[in-house]
This record gives structure tokens, sequence and C-alpha cells, in this order.
């Protein structure tokens, strides 16, 4: 990665309804225009998981205006890190990318108190990526 340019993250997973949302909202939050952040879903749900967004508000992080998107070559192609949560084989690779894959529990059909957890376990992989990115763009 250039030290000019912001790295670019891109998460996944099935839906973009949760897991991969709360990672994308969080990168944004933490490291604001220092990284170019993505999510999509290999198979998109209709909304954002309402029990995602009430947990992300409980952190002072309004989701509820996000929107599935789904997974293209595109993104892929534009994204220097990849991070899959649980999209298995649907997820393309592509050579050059960085990729990590985050196993999460998938909070669809889960209630606020199921979802606390694994917002909190993203927000720790969130501020140790960040901090790993930051390390890599002074180099």
């Amino acid at each position: 990665m250039p030290d000019t340019a912001a790295p670019s993250v891109l998460f996944v997973c099935v839906h973009n309804a949760g897991r991969s949302q709360m990672a994308a909202a969080f990168l944004t939050h933490l490291a604001g225009d220092r990284v170019q952040v993505r999510s999509a879903g290999s198979a998109p749900a209709g909304a954002v998981n309402t029990a995602v967004v009430a947990a992300m508000a409980e952190v002072g992080i309004d989701i509820a205006a996000e929107v599935p998107k789904v997974l293209t070559t595109e993104a892929l192609q534009a994204s220097d890190v990849v991070i899959t949560m649980g999209c298995g084989d649907t997820c393309p690779v592509f050579p050059g990318k960085r990729y990590l894959d985050w196993h999460l529990p998938d909070p669809a059909g889960q209630g606020l108190a199921a979802v606390r957890p694994i917002r909190d376990d993203i927000e720790k992989r969130i501020r140790a990526l960040v901090a790993d990115l930051t390390r890599e763009a002074k180099r």
C-alpha cells in the first residue's frame, strides 16, 4: 500500500445485515478518513437487522440508514484487505489481496442481548485492525 493512499477494507458476510455492517461502522467511526470502508453480502438481506441497529445505537453509532449491498467483483478488486465473516466458498479470492476470516456468531434472528457480545467482539477486532493498518501505513 502506498503511503499516500488510505488502505481500503471490505467486510463480507452472507446477508450484509449484521456482522459486516457492525464492522464497517466501527471502522468508519474509529479510523475516519484514514481507511476506506466497504461492506457487502453474498446474498444481501432486505434490511439491516433491527437488533444490530439497536446494539450499535447503544454505543453511539447510528446505522439505521444503512442498506445491505451485494458483493461485487469491483468492490473486491478495489480493496486491499477483505475480511470475511461466514460467507464460505461464496467469497471469491483475488491474488494480491490480504484476506482475514473472522469466525463470529451470526446475529440473524437473535435478540439484543445476544447481539451485544458479537458487537463487542467486533469492536475489539476493529481496534486491533486499526492499530495494524496504522503500523503498515507508517512503513
